[in-house]
């Protein structure tokens, strides 16, 4: 059960591995991209790829659904960024139950954005674990677990990667250990436990009061969705990347350029480099082209979005 890219890694390995998988069971197809043309999620495309048997359900609380796995009569449930809850029912049917394979070190950052918020609040290291899947959000005891550096410029496309392939190994020794009888898991520490909410578009609108670290580790976080945004001119401007610098004078959101590089004031006194960011409705430039581009005269800002602006 995945829908995400972050689950690819897994399905591929355990089919090369040469177990049996009985199902795929992934979200329905989905608009996408600017045409809002119906994408299929990337684990039906591998799927597809591998001519594994392909299920969509649009819900696992009808009766539909619990045909459907009553028909696959699975031994263990494999659980990678689907992103819908299993219900009870469902983990009470393997005889081996559901093992997930999640993005941090829990109890730290359960929830659907862990990696995203790892980055967001600057941590600088991360991991993958796996763990039984029971009907809390995240809350069931750890198998096995494997920590990772996160580096101070990587974003969340490049380490969710890393994380997502790093993942294969440990949940191919989670079931084999499972299966042989030999590894149990291990209850978390619930008193431990941050959470990792879903992300929402506001997340992305861009604080600059915030000192500019903060700032800069929203932008590896939030890019590609929900973007680091801010408004320039009266037209939203994404964010793409971004490296603090010296500070300089100037209320938070002056824009100081010169022939080399585009800064913006931040609070605390701190300033931030803009390498990459993107007008709307056009393409990516670079911080000085967009400069030069705009005519950036002293003292203009960037301007915080809000809902009513």
């Amino acid at each position: 059960m995945g829908t995400s890219a972050f689950a690819v890694p897994t399905l591929a390995c355990l089919f090369e591995e040469g177990f049996n998988i009985s199902g795929v069971i992934t979200q329905p197809d989905k608009p996408s991209g600017r045409g809002q043309a119906v994408q299929p999620p990337p684990v039906k495309k591998q799927a597809y790829e591998l001519q594994l048997p392909i299920y969509q359900p649009t819900s696992l609380k009808d009766d539909s659904a619990l045909s459907l796995f009553t028909a696959l009569a699975p031994d263990l449930i494999v659980v990678v960024a689907y992103g819908k809850i299993l219900p009870p029912w469902l983990l009470k049917m393997p005889r081996y139950g559901a093992v997930n394979l999640h993005g941090s070190l829990l109890p730290k950052y359960r929830g659907a954005a862990p990696i995203h918020w790892a980055v967001a609040n600057g941590e600088t290291e991360t991991g993958v674990c796996t763990m039984q899947v029971e009907e809390g959000l995240d809350t069931g005891p750890v198998y096995l677990y494997e920590k990772a550096t996160i580096g101070p410029e990587e974003n969340v496309p490049q380490l969710s990667e890393r994380l997502a392939i790093m993942g294969t190994s440990l949940m191919v020794q989670t079931i084999n250990g499972i299966l042989a009888g030999t590894l149990k898991a291990v209850p978390q520490d619930h008193s431990k436990a941050t959470t990792a909410p879903i992300l929402r578009r506001t997340d992305g609108y861009i604080d600059w009061t915030a000192p500019a670290p903060k700032i800069h580790n929203r932008v590896r976080a939030f890019n590609p969705w929900p973007g680091a945004i801010t408004r320039f001119r009266g037209s939203m401007c994404k964010v793409l990347q971004t490296r603090p610098v010296s500070a300089h004078a100037g209320e938070p959101g002056t824009i100081a350029v010169d022939r080399r590089s585009l800064r913006v004031s931040c609070g605390g006194s701190t300033a931030l480099e803009i390498l990459q960011l993107q007008p709307e409705n056009r393409k990516p430039v670079s911080g000085v082209d967009f400069a030069n581009g705009a005519r950036i005269q002293a003292g203009e800002k960037f301007e915080r979005v809000t809902d009513n602006s």
